[in-house]
């Protein structure tokens, strides 16, 4: 046991526990108690890793070791100042993150959640610590053997590369493979294909149903939910007071076709078998990671126009946006274009006056394949009526121009683009309608919630301070965010990890009455007033909490 303990780095364990006072630090969004203890276990074994590493580096350098009373003192010195930082930091944590749900309208934290974090830490820090060990001692075990055979040095070196590629193959084939494919699987599973899904619908009308193109066992779940849910005619004309229409709702499932340009294909002979380019209004959307797509986005727009709307979307993935953003992306960027494409390709060859106006519509990782694939050749030949993007990822070029286009006295995260004519940004507390001019023959819309680090994560961070943190804070942002290198990096990411762990309306869980008074700005319904908005937004409120179906 005491040559256990004599094994331990102190200096290691101190530069530990600053790690986990700087993953106390405010951020975007609240975090529980498991979430922050398992995230300062690991980080406290990040900066252990990292403390050893500065160590075995000085030592090999040769340089100066204090000994004797001097080190005590400074170890003794050293440790007081980091428990104090780290205590502080625990209690101001309580502070900010109290503050920050109350901004949020979330439940207030109790102080008792900071033991329970701590120990959580040290027992994910513990964990990860004997994992290390193993590792450290495979490393000997091989290096003791390899100095039977050749010289030590050469020994030291072939046991380090060998270890450390066993276990890099181990951890990205293995278990990262493993991992992926898990979700995937999960996730397939859990969208009830083939032999699991539900009876067909018998409405003709309705994709899946035995009139249909479209396979209904291979759509998946999300779909199903989509073409079966959302507002009749007879609910459209309970709430509009006027005749209505059925709206019509087209979706392909990933299984539904092999490629990209096959689901594609399957979409269009659908929305023509269903006489959707007779509607008013054509909706190109592209879902989420899964497939899922938000009610409290396409309800409202089928109420708005008396149901005389055509909706339809492709789905690219099984897995949660997170992952589907990471491993999944260029399939994401594929389906969308070839999508909106093949769509606007069968559109642009009907009669201008007797065809739809043509939309595109995304959210989250939708919003970005769907910025991918509305390039300049639908915004110049035939180009589309308007664009709705919710949630726009940060690494989209297209969200990325508009805010380099912005006025520079308005805020970075609600900005003025241009004159207004073009492209404005909506937000939970505006609606959109401000421009400096009128709408011009294209209306395009971003909704984005200041606090959404999908958002407004930054890359550079590392070392610069985002724009937006340099302007007062925006609504659901605390004002004790406080830019500190490396340290805010780290925090938007895991942020990021975490965005739709807020109340609807905060982060990055849109909610469906901020998507009523966009959806009008970009498609104009005829007489729609700010009372109707207001009316619409009741509707959608009186017992339900992201979509306002009406069934």
């Amino acid at each position: 046991m005491k040559r256990f303990w004599s094994g331990i780095s102190v200096v290691g364990l101190l530069l530990g526990l600053t790690f986990v006072a700087a993953s106390l630090t405010p951020s975007l969004i609240p975090r529980g108690p498991v979430v922050q203890g398992v995230l300062a276990g690991v980080v406290m074994t990040l900066g252990y890793l990292c403390g050893r590493i500065v160590l075995g580096i000085w030592t090999l350098a040769d340089m100066p070791m204090l000994k004797g009373r001097a080190r005590r003192v400074a170890l003794f010195v050293l440790t007081m100042a980091v428990l104090a930082i780290l205590a502080a930091s625990l209690a101001f944590s309580l502070v900010w993150q109290n503050d920050l749900r109350a901004r949020m309208g979330m439940e207030q934290a109790a102080s008792a959640r900071l033991t329970g974090t701590l120990l959580l830490a040290a027992a994910v820090f513990a964990l990860l610590f004997a994992m290390g060990l193993a590792a450290h001692r495979l490393y000997r075990l091989v290096r003791s053997r390899l100095e039977r055979v050749m010289p030590p040095r050469r020994a030291t070196t072939l046991a380090f590369v060998a270890v450390g590629g066993a276990l890099f193959i181990v951890t990205r084939d293995g278990l990262l493979d493993a991992t992926i494919g898990f979700l995937d699987a999960s996730y397939e599973e859990a969208q009830e294909l083939f032999d699991a899904a539900p009876p067909a619908p018998a409405q003709d009308r309705v994709p899946g149903s035995p009139a249909s193109l479209v396979d209904w066992a291979g759509m998946g779940q999300p779909g199903r939910d989509f073409v079966t849910s959302g507002p009749d005619a007879t609910a459209i004309s309970a709430f509009t007071g006027a005749p209505a229409r059925d709206p019509v709702r087209v979706y392909v499932g990933r299984a539904n076709a092999e490629t990209p340009q096959a689901r594609a294909a399957l979409a269009l002979e659908e929305l023509i078998r269903l006489d959707a380019f007779d509607r008013s209004i054509l909706v190109v959307a592209s879902p989420t990671g899964t497939g899922w797509m938000d009610p409290g986005s396409h309800d409202p727009l089928e109420y708005m126009h008396g149901g005389d709307v055509a909706t339809v979307a492709v789905q690219y993935s099984y897995m949660q946006s997170p992952f589907a953003l990471l491993f999944e992306t260029q399939t994401g960027l594929e389906q969308a274009s070839a999508t909106l494409s093949t769509i606007h390709a069968h559109w642009k060859t009907l009669p201008e006056d007797a065809r739809p106006r043509l939309y595109v519509h995304g959210l989250s990782l939708g919003a970005w394949s769907s910025m991918h694939a509305t390039n300049l050749f639908y915004l110049v030949d035939q180009p589309i009526a308007g664009a709705f993007w919710v949630g726009p990822p940060f690494p989209s070029q297209f969200w990325q121009r508009a805010q380099r286009m912005r006025d520079p006295t308005s805020p970075w995260v609600q900005p003025r683009i241009g004159d207004g004519s073009l492209a404005r940004v909506a937000s939970r507390t505006s609606d959109g309608s401000e421009g400096a001019a009128p709408w011009g023959r294209m209306r395009i819309v971003f909704l984005q919630y200041p606090s959404d680090p999908i958002v407004f994560y930054e890359p550079q961070s590392v070392w610069r301070r985002p724009v937006w943190m340099a302007e007062p804070p925006g609504d659901g942002v605390s004002p004790y965010l406080r830019f500190l290198p490396i340290v805010t990096h780290f925090q938007l990411a895991v942020d990021m990890a975490l965005s739709t762990a807020t109340r609807a309306g905060y982060g990055h869980a849109y909610y469906g009455r901020d998507y009523i008074a966009p959806w009008a700005e970009v498609t104009a319904p005829d007489g729609w007033t700010a009372a109707d908005t207001e009316r619409l937004r009741g509707h959608c409120d009186h017992g339900f909490q992201l979509g306002c179906s009406g069934k």
